[in-house]
């Protein structure tokens, strides 16, 4: 007989699922604050690293949320709307983050090229649509993330190639996700602000609405990169 092969937990996602059911069993109760990031790991015996991916993983789920300067607070929501393993859902951890960005640096600067190529007037109309959305919304942390996710699609869109397109549709789950987790850190960092996020947003919509494919494909990669380097400098701590 041939049996499915066990796949021993992180750590992290045993400190998620510890989490996860005490706030289930109402020990802890939405809009109540979880202790602090120190005091987490203090608690669990684990370093800072697994205690920030499993928060990471449980606002994935919105189960969680970050406020800015007051801390991390359990949300509204259904405890029977969970069903099975935490983990049966894609995860924030460093490796799963490390190849998504791979796979959006190698997909994404072709399609702001192709973007820029054959853009259509109606194109450009959305992209600043969204822009103007983006910037009506820094300070508040959801609504930009869907604006973020809106204009990265858009552009995909602006491809006019359903290839690549489907290709994008494949991993925005993914994407949004770590979105979320890049604005939430940008936003609560000392070195960088949303506002630093929306205007490289605004480099590649002109770059796109001038029809510069290089210039496009340059700034769309150099701003992945910006991306992967906050995240991973987050994650190593």
């Amino acid at each position: 007989m041939t049996y499915k092969q066990i796949k021993p937990k992180k750590i992290y996602e045993e400190v998620a699922e510890a989490i996860l059911d005490t706030i289930k069993k109402g020990e802890i109760k939405p809009g109540e604050k979880l202790n602090s990031v120190q005091q987490l790991a203090e608690d669990f015996h684990v370093g800072r690293s697994a205690i920030r991916e499993a928060l990471s993983a449980l606002r994935a789920m919105g189960i969680i949320e970050m406020r800015q300067g007051e801390g991390t607070y359990v949300k509204e929501f259904d405890p029977h709307s969970i069903s099975g393993s935490l983990f049966s859902s894609i995860l924030m951890n460093r490796e799963s983050i490390a190849h998504l960005l791979e796979v959006r640096k190698i997909l994404e600067a072709g399609i702001a090229a192709s973007a820029a190529k054959n853009r259509t007037e109606e194109d450009i109309e959305e992209l600043n649509r969204i822009l103007l959305e983006m910037k009506g919304t820094i300070g508040n942390e959801e609504l930009g993330e869907k604006a973020d996710f809106d204009f990265h699609m858009a552009i995909a869109r602006a491809s006019r190639n359903p290839m690549l397109m489907g290709l994008m549709n494949n991993v925005s789950e993914m994407m949004l996700n770590t979105m979320r987790e890049t604005r939430r850190i940008w936003l609560y960092s000392k070195q960088t602000t949303s506002k630093r996020l929306y205007q490289e947003h605004v480099k590649i919509f002109e770059a796109i609405s001038a029809k510069d494919e290089a210039k496009a494909q340059e700034l769309m990669m150099n701003h992945l990169a910006n991306v992967e380097e906050v995240l991973m400098k987050y994650l190593k701590k």
